[in-house]
């Protein structure tokens, strides 16, 4: 099983801890046929960041290409550091909702190694890494338009396509990415047909009347939740059916149907009561 995550806009912070393996090596990370695509989307983010904290210089363009409000601006100089920046595994450097629900500091030893071989964090800057990848804190969302390079969600298709098919093999793909961080990758074919999208709405009684509606913020705890719970049982559903039993089997409330059109992938709906 091969699960798709988004990462988080907020990130730790790492102390320093000095040495040459506490600053950041591209070759140290999963998927090194990325790294030529990594170099490119790093030296022009670096470049960017590193000309707006100069001396004199205008951090509005970069604050804007980077989608940074003024009370922001100190991710500019942290961008700027990148290459010199302490580093930690990417599951402790990305924070937020998800990755509290996760809480992948607190899984046990089997827990854990399954989480480093089946989660896939998708980056605007990394392209993807697994969750023990070795990287610094930085701020570059998929969404991000780039002077050079340009959008980055079109730019890492190719990059990407290229090696997640080989990567998701005959197995289960459970894809929980946002919108921008899906836009970078779309499972074709047969892979597609074995990937499963999550969807959370909220189920309601109003005047003895059921009513749902899709939960925006919460639904990333939901899927924090399912991750762990799959992970904690170690499941293996081999296919979009499987996983919706695997999930039931877990106490959660799915509801899915098979796709009317070959070649796309299956969406779950886990339907909740509660939102926290």
């Amino acid at each position: 099983m091969l699960v798709l995550l988004p990462p988080s806009e907020g990130k730790a912070t790492p102390e320093p801890t000095g040495g040459k393996e506490s600053a950041l090596r591209l070759d140290a990370l999963s998927l090194p046929e990325l790294g030529g695509a990594r170099e490119r989307v790093l030296a022009e983010l670096v470049e960017l960041c590193a000309e707006a904290t100069r001396e004199g210089g205008d951090d509005a363009k970069a604050r804007e290409v980077l989608g940074l409000s003024e009370g922001l601006r100190g991710e500019l100089a942290k961008n700027a550091a990148l290459r010199t920046a302490p580093v930690r595994p990417a599951g402790e450097i990305y924070t937020g909702v998800l990755y509290d629900a996760l809480g992948l500091a607190t899984l046990d030893a089997a827990a854990r190694a399954r989480a480093e071989r089946s989660l896939l964090v998708f980056s605007g800057l990394w392209g993807a890494v697994r969750v023990g990848d070795p990287i610094p804190s930085y701020r570059c969302p998929g969404g991000v338009k780039l002077p050079g390079t340009g959008g980055l969600g079109a730019y890492w298709r190719g990059p990407l396509q290229a090696v997640l098919p080989p990567l998701a093999g005959d197995g289960l793909v459970l894809d929980l990415r946002s919108t921008a961080y899906a836009a970078m990758w779309k499972p074709r074919g047969e892979v597609a047909e074995r990937t499963a999208t999550v969807r959370v709405l909220q189920s309601r009684i109003v005047d003895g009347v059921e009513k749902r509606s899709v939960v925006s913020h919460f639904n990333k705890a939901t899927k924090g939740r399912l991750v762990r719970a799959l992970l904690t049982e170690g499941a293996t559903p081999g296919a979009p059916a499987e996983l919706a039993d695997a999930l039931a089997d877990l106490g959660f409330a799915v509801e899915w149907a098979a796709p009317e059109k070959p070649g796309t992938p299956t969406r779950l709906d886990v339907v909740v009561t509660d939102v926290h």
